[in-house]
């Protein structure tokens, strides 16, 4: 007697091979049989012309406090992902000292756009361990979870408000080694951490793992060498690499003897160029033994900014100041004519970079505004109607709704060429699909789906076959976190199934949600095609809606993951 039969689908399983009519059953949580099932189940499934594959694997995501309010962590679940990590770009929520909450809480409001009072309401913030942390999951998750440990988080509860424009004296290092080993042996994934100058805290600072020098950065990326499972990710920079960025992830691989995986690479016209310098990162490790891995996003991304947070409008050279502002300052400084036109100048030169675009404000659309007459347009076109120039339409606008008004950057990679160049870098063996965000930017990016976006994308735009995309939403990146017995349809391994109509698998548009502890709205976007999920034998998802069910399991490094045989040897 089986537990589950899922019958009659075409078993995509992950490994890239193709698909063939089979049977799926399963016992105790792990798959026993594939192929023509005889005997009877307590649940049979037909799945007649449909994709039955393993369960998707997010690598970086920003579930760290939403577990507690949303143990389904939704949307990822209804879009077929089973399996997630959490604690990405140095940002955990574990270790913790009473000190240390209040500054990581806002911290997270402002660089990672969670909402404030959400985090406030719904997260306990009551644990001091790593392990602590993980024990209040335990039984309480819908999908298989893990936590790398995050830098800034380590920093601050050692360093206190040094954490902010310091360097770690030896005996501070020393302390915050010693704090990601106990992390790391309760459980934790990983390590990880942010050079970025995208990443400011709530006060416009950059966050602390930014005052780290190069030496505490190789020393904590070495811990991991003694702890099994173990991986690193970092967020390097934005724009052009050059070998600053490829030596340090090269170097904070050998040191760990483990792969470091960094987000994100991101296709946009005419940016081949920079892609191939920050994609070339990989190369450079290899040749020096070391492994770089880059996340690719998937979804053209659509930006939503605004005054209030300021993030990505930060990054603009001359900007970062105003955004240490108090609001209603920051609001007297805007509407400044002759500090709009010093703003202007400075957000279009060529020190903004790879920003630049985004000091384009004639192409911003208004998303969301008290104004409701002016959403849906174009600040262009709306300066154009009042006569002004477009900085002055969009600050006008944003200081009449007290900042909190939201302009969308749409991308313009739309286009077959970019969708072929996004294709060919999924398939890249020096990069991995994620960059998904979720649990981020709850108000600012859409890139959750990008699970059920892949396969939607490679069917419209004729991109890969069904068994490649599965393939690099399922074992590719088990392998580069080093999953045990996950990623694969494959008798003994764990009952992550994911059952899809392959003609119409895909993301709707995204819309508003008022569902955050407060009241506090987020995007989201509900998946098409996805008619079951399975996690560890367990059905959470059944006809497109959640059952309630929680069997996730909350993963532990060296446990539930294994060190991955990559070579290090250093080159001759």
């Amino acid at each position: 007697m089986f537990d589950l039969i899922i019958k009659g689908g075409t078993v995509v399983d992950g490994s890239g091979a193709p698909g063939r009519r089979a049977d799926v059953a399963v016992r105790d949580g792990r798959i026993v049989e594939i192929g023509e099932v005889a005997g009877s189940a307590a649940k049979t499934i037909d799945a007649a012309g449909m994709i039955v594959a393993p369960g998707f694997i997010d690598v970086h995501t920003h579930y760290d406090a939403q577990v507690f309010w949303d143990p389904t962590l939704s949307p990822s679940s209804y879009h077929g992902v089973t399996t997630i990590f959490g604690g990405n770009c140095g940002f955990s929520i574990a270790p913790l000292s009473p000190e240390a909450a209040p500054y990581l809480l806002r911290m997270l409001a402002r660089v990672e756009g969670m909402p404030e009072v959400s985090l406030r309401e719904g997260v306990p913030w009551n644990w001091r361990t790593f392990g602590e942390y993980l024990g209040l999951l335990e039984g309480k998750v819908g999908l298989n979870v893990g936590f790398l440990c995050g830098h800034s988080a380590v920093r601050r509860v050692v360093m206190g408000e040094r954490a902010v424009g310091q360097t770690a004296t030896p005996e501070e290092l020393a302390k915050m080694k010693a704090l990601l080993a106990s992390s790391l042996r309760e459980g934790a994934m990983g390590f990880s951490t942010t050079v970025s100058v995208s990443h400011n805290d709530a006060e416009g600072r950059p966050v602390p793992s930014r005052s780290a020098d190069r030496r505490e950065l190789l020393e904590l990326a070495g811990v991991c060498r003694d702890f099994p499972g173990t991986s690193l990710e970092i967020i390097p920079g934005v724009g052009d690499f050059a070998e600053r960025e490829w030596s340090l992830m090269t170097d904070m691989s050998k040191a760990a003897q483990r792969a470091i995986n960094w987000n994100t690479l991101t296709i946009q016209p005419g940016n081949e160029a920079q892609v191939e310098s920050q994609i070339a990162a990989a190369d450079y490790a290899r040749i020096r033994g070391g492994k770089v891995v880059g996340l690719a996003s998937v979804v053209p991304a659509t930006m939503r900014l605004n005054f209030h947070s300021g993030f990505v409008f930060d990054m603009l050279d001359g900007w970062a100041d105003v955004f240490r502002m108090p609001p209603t300052e920051r609001m007297a400084f805007l509407s400044d004519p002759t500090n709009r036109r010093e703003l202007d100048r400075r957000g279009r030169s060529k020190e903004s970079g790879a920003m630049r675009r985004v000091s384009m404000w004639e192409d911003f659309l208004v998303a969301d505004s008290r104004d409701k007459n002016l959403e849906g347009r174009k600040v262009g076109d709306i300066a154009a109607e009042r006569g002004v120039q477009p900085i002055d339409a969009i600050l006008d606008i944003a200081i009449a709704d007290e900042l909190r008004t939201v302009f969308a950057l749409y991308s313009s990679a739309k286009d077959e060429q970019s969708w072929a160049r996004r294709a060919a870098l999924w398939q890249d063996g020096r990069t991995v699909v994620g960059a998904s965000d979720a649990g981020a930017h709850l108000d600012m990016l859409d890139s959750f789906a990008f699970s059920t976006h892949l396969l939607g994308a490679s069917r419209e735009h004729g991109l890969m076959s069904i068994e490649a995309a599965v393939h690099q939403l399922t074992e590719a990146p088990a392998n580069l976190l080093g999953l045990k017995s996950r990623g694969l349809l494959k008798a003994g391994w764990h009952a992550d199934i994911v059952v899809f109509d392959p003609a119409t698998i895909g993301a709707g548009e995204a819309y508003t949600r008022h569902d955050l502890p407060g009241g506090e709205m987020r995007l989201y976007a509900d998946a098409t095609g996805v008619s079951h999920v399975f996690v560890n034998g367990a059905q959470i998802i059944a006809d497109g809606v959640h059952t309630g069910a929680l069997p996730g399991v909350v993963m532990k490094s060296g446990r539930d993951t294994e060190t991955q045989a990559f070579d290090f040897a250093q080159a001759s």
